[in-house]
């Protein structure tokens, strides 16, 4: 397939750019997609674990160091990415140029180490490609509207590449990873969860909020409300732009197979994954309190995962990786609220599919393989696209095993 002209981005996480040889691999996928006559924009994500090693670096320094001063250091992982692949297509020879994020004009709110994006002004990608170079851009930053340079937390190199995807009207976005695609379930955790071929944005949403890791969920978001597919491919595999039919997940509008609503008038609804998250906390205060704890988490930029309130007071869950700051968090929650009770130990299974939580016998089936894996009593709440057991954090693949076993069967 010959792209003649078209633009394609591609995304390649950590794992893929980790060393000089994965590296070198990926500048020739690159100079593959080239050669078959698209014009390629590359977002990278830091090399291996580079961002945890500098958040390390950074506590051993100040035990809660200034958000601001957070995205200055931890921005740099994403640049050295950049600089090195750019070297590695010149030395296939293949022009290519790298800008940092605020270069790339992803301009954003003024919220550090948790931004969003708000506008993408990609006039300099415009004309390198015009150019007919290669443009690496370094995911996971932007610039606010105050000239700062901020980062856009866990995930959001996807973000950045489906963002520059929109405002450049790209073909399509590859999310290339060490993983071929999205699975019915984890496979190091459910060896018989089986990759599926296509999978619609809400369902995909409701995945990467409840624990799925192939992809961010506001990377999602940006590409629901702008049209754009995604490609969940494993970064081994051909580039979708030159070999159309390989392996990977189709992330986009309903298609009628995985992900599709389930039919009206009552039809069975239709289970598309199970995901499970081992780390979760649990923050309760008395009803008094309430608000306060509201506006805490709101300060700190927590995504909820579940809220509960009753005349007794209120239950939070969020998960803990999503947050710059997690030790601030709790010694605040201890400071302003002395009869909060902290749970670090929470866990969540979430059943992901178009009906799953408006059956009772799905969710009893459900139930019942929980029970019998040994979580007995767990909280269970349903929503349209998603039925959660909300248990102890031990037992969450063992239950995720037995409930994708329950309700999807062997393959």
């Amino acid at each position: 397939m010959d792209g003649s002209g078209r633009i394609v981005v591609q995304k390649y996480g950590g794992t893929s750019v980790a060393d000089p040889e994965r590296l070198r691999q990926v500048a020739e996928r690159v100079a593959r997609t080239v050669a078959d006559g698209w014009q390629v924009v590359v977002v990278v994500s830091a090399m291996g674990r580079t961002t945890d090693q500098l958040l390390a670096l950074a506590r051993e320094v100040s035990p809660s160091p200034p958000r601001r001063e957070l995205d200055m250091l931890v921005s740099t992982g994403e640049r050295v990415s950049m600089a090195l692949l750019a070297m590695a297509l010149d030395r296939l020879g293949i022009e290519a140029i790298s800008f940092t994020g605020s270069q790339s004009g992803i301009l954003t709110n003024d919220r550090h180490s948790g931004a969003r994006i708000i506008e993408v002004r990609p006039v300099r990608i415009q004309d390198e490609l015009a150019r007919g170079k290669v443009v690496i851009v370094a995911g996971f930053q932007g610039m606010s509207y105050k000239r700062e340079i901020t980062t856009l937390g866990r995930g959001g190199s996807d973000t950045t590449a489906v963002a520059l995807a929109a405002a450049l009207g790209a073909d399509h976005c590859e999310i290339c990873s060490d993983v071929d695609g999205v699975y019915s379930a984890d496979p190091r955790v459910v060896p018989e969860a089986r990759r599926l071929e296509s999978i619609g944005y809400d369902a995909m949403q409701e995945l990467a909020e409840h624990g799925a890791k192939v992809l961010h969920a506001q990377a999602v978001e940006w590409a629901r409300r702008s049209g754009i597919v995604l490609h969940a491919v494993a970064t081994r595999d051909p580039p979708k732009a030159v070999t159309p039919g390989s392996a990977g997940t189709r992330i986009g509008p309903e298609t009628g197979r995985d992900g599709q609503p389930g039919e009206p008038g009552g039809g069975e609804a239709r289970v598309v994954a199970v995901t499970g998250s081992r780390r979760l906390v649990r923050a309760r205060v008395g009803g008094a309190a309430v608000p306060a704890l509201l506006s805490l988490l709101a300060e700190e930029g927590v995504a909820l995962r579940r809220l509960h309130i009753d005349a007794a007071g209120c239950e939070a869950i969020f998960a803990p990786d999503d947050l710059p700051d997690l030790p601030r968090l709790l010694a605040a929650l201890e400071a302003r609220f002395p009869g909060c009770a902290v749970d670090e130990g929470r866990g969540e299974v979430a059943v992901i599919g178009a009906g799953v939580g408006a059956r009772p016998g799905l969710v009893a089936r459900a139930l019942a393989a929980a029970s019998a894996a040994g979580a007995a009593g767990c909280e269970c709440e349903a929503a349209p696209m998603r039925l959660s057991l909300h248990l102890d954090a031990t037992l969450v693949d063992t239950v995720t095993g037995a409930v994708h076993r329950a309700l999807l069967g062997d393959p």
